[in-house]
């Protein structure tokens, strides 16, 4: 029996795994445990618990450090939005406005601090680190010849600036580009419109995923990308299929607000994978 807790920002949801239930939690096995798998089963929409990923996480004094396993038990490191849903797991019960927990990451620690309430739901700005490696690619997938930016957000990036595209498009060039031989990781794709210059609209395949409503690396990534090639002033909104989040490129860092909120713990019975 396994214990956990489920949290989501703008319906990008994720499992909570505490490592005390399962000592010694590492990238690949956990006590014996094949975590890869385990991920596949709690993530399984149908079948197990459902969710975008898995983050198995430690309490630390000034919060906890956490690691990410896609849906496809793929490792991810680091997820906007799984920070987020973990502070707000860390804080429930909390509803101090400044109240703050640092979460660390295999992409670096993220604050995150409490900053408010919307729809009974906690608002959260977190410091997300800056972008490196940006630059403009034109790679060749699924019989197109792209124009993109790339970039590491903690993750690797692909955003695709111009018209949003059709359904079928999305889904031909988001699967052609996550696996692209320029990725050797595989990378996170977003297709980026620059609406107004404090006003961009994202859509998301997700590394690991696929088609997620919300991406907090990704609407980070995008938003750097439409500031330096789009035109878009470095404080806006990044509207995403799941909602709106604000973002502010400063010297320091990029930050993230937007809301999060526990939804429920249960146990999971099935025998563990090994």
């Amino acid at each position: 029996m396994l214990r956990f807790a489920k949290a989501h920002a703008y319906g990008n949801d994720f499992l909570y795994v505490e490592k005390g239930a399962v000592d010694g939690v590492v990238y690949g096995t956990l006590d014996g445990v094949a975590a890869a798998a385990l991920a596949r089963q709690l993530c399984a929409r149908h079948t197990g618990i459902g969710a975008d990923g898995l983050i198995f996480y430690r309490r630390t004094p000034a919060g906890a450090t956490m690691q990410l396993y896609n849906a496809d038990g793929g490792r991810a490191e680091v997820s906007g939005n799984g920070v987020r849903g973990l502070a707000a797991l860390l804080l429930h019960g909390d509803n101090r406005d400044g109240a703050a927990v640092t979460i660390a990451t295999e992409a670096g620690p993220k604050l995150v601090t409490r900053v408010g309430v919307a729809d009974s739901r906690p608002i959260f700005r977190t410091a997300m680190g800056l972008a490196v490696d940006v630059r403009q690619v034109t790679l060749d997938a699924a019989g197109e010849s792209v124009a993109a930016v790339v970039m590491n957000f903690g993750n690797p990036q692909c955003l695709v600036l111009g018209a949003q595209p059709t359904d079928e498009r999305f889904h031909r060039l988001g699967a052609a580009l996550e696996t692209h031989a320029f990725f050797p990781d595989a990378a996170n794709i977003e297709f980026v419109t620059v609406e107004a210059p404090d006003r961009i609209r994202i859509r998301i395949w997700e590394r690991g995923v696929g088609p997620t409503t919300s991406s907090g690396t990704g609407s980070c990534a995008s938003f750097v990308a439409a500031v330096m090639f789009g035109g878009a002033a470095r404080d806006g909104i990044v509207i995403a299929p799941g909602g709106s989040q604000r973002v502010e490129w400063l010297d320091d860092s990029v930050y993230l607000t937007g809301w999060a909120e526990v939804l429920s713990e249960g146990e999971w019975f099935r025998e563990l994978p090994r």
